[in-house]
């Protein structure tokens, strides 16, 4: 027969693989990276690091949230495509317009004849930005200034409405939980 401190110690063990088993479980599969976490942004996640600041150049606008493009130096198709989907997502923002704005960044060759349909904000471009937005994507830019999320250019229709939507669904989420601007 069991005697009666076997019983008690084999119901500690129970008990003790009961609570311990399932966090050292957890505890393996974060380690192991087996677990990848939901993410609800559409753009590309830019370093934290990632700055006007640190790319040489001054913020053209403080206090609002940015949608950036660089202009190239000939506008073609996907770059007029790529003003357009600019100016469409600005126009749906609704009420929220007044706390972003379109800017357009410029390089000393830049096709400023593209923008005559539109009136976005310029400024003058650093080398450092010019590199970082050479494959003519948008970013959104944070009022501090921080480059937050990259929407890369789409040649494809489909797909250019696509991202407008996954741009709009994020920057509504980083205005409603954004304290600045």
């Amino acid at each position: 027969m069991n005697s009666p401190k076997k019983k008690n110690t084999k119901i500690l063990f129970m008990l003790a693989a009961v609570f311990l088993i399932p966090v050292i479980a957890a505890k393996l599969v974060l380690n192991m990276n087996w677990y990848q976490g939901a993410a609800t942004n559409k753009g590309e996640l830019l370093p934290e690091n990632l700055s006007y600041q640190n790319l040489l150049m001054e913020n053209p606008n403080p206090e609002k949230w940015q949608l950036v493009y660089l202009l190239p130096t000939q506008c073609e198709q996907n770059c007029k495509q790529q003003l357009y989907l600019l100016h469409q997502t600005y126009l749906a923002l609704g009420r929220e317009q007044d706390r972003v704005i379109p800017l357009i960044a410029t390089q000393p060759n830049s096709d400023l004849t593209a923008l005559a349909d539109y009136q976005f904000e310029t400024a003058k471009a650093s080398k450092a930005l010019q590199q970082e937005l050479q494959q003519q994507q948008i970013i959104i830019v944070d009022p501090i200034g921080k480059l937050v999320t990259r929407y890369p250019m789409q040649s494809d229709q489909q797909q250019l409405l696509l991202q407008g939507k996954a741009m709009m669904n994020d920057l509504r989420k980083m205005l409603k939980l954004s304290r600045v601007g």
